[in-house]
């Protein structure tokens, strides 16, 4: 009797032991699932970020940027022909123009400047 219940024990035992080593590795398997789940999640929440960043913001401030740099180039332009205009030594917009000129070189010459 005592060698049947060492035996039914052993078997239990080997058993219990069997089915722990295999939840262990399940619950490996299951771990890692969630943590690949969890990295692929990351980088679509990544990708979602920079396309809504480059949609809300990047594209918008470079069409900005864009249009101004065309209005800076056609006041250039303007610019340029003061000189040739009959009107040049009367002109007020070439006259605060050279005044901001000046007052800008000051302003980097005391230190001021960027």
């Amino acid at each position: 009797m005592n060698d049947w219940l060492n035996w039914v024990l052993s078997v239990l035992t080997l058993i219990a032991g069997g089915g722990w080593l295999f939840d262990k590795k399940r619950h490996r398997q299951e771990v890692e699932s969630i943590k690949a789940d969890n990295r692929q999640k990351d980088l679509d929440l990544s990708k979602d970020y920079v396309e809504s960043f480059r949609k809300e913001i990047a594209d918008p401030l470079r069409r900005e940027v864009g249009g101004l740099r065309r209005e800076v180039k056609h006041l250039r332009d303007a610019i340029q022909k003061i000189n040739d205009c009959p009107h040049a030594a009367d002109c007020p917009v070439y006259d605060e123009l050279q005044k901001q000129q000046n007052d800008d070189e000051r302003t980097n010459q005391d230190g001021g400047g960027a």
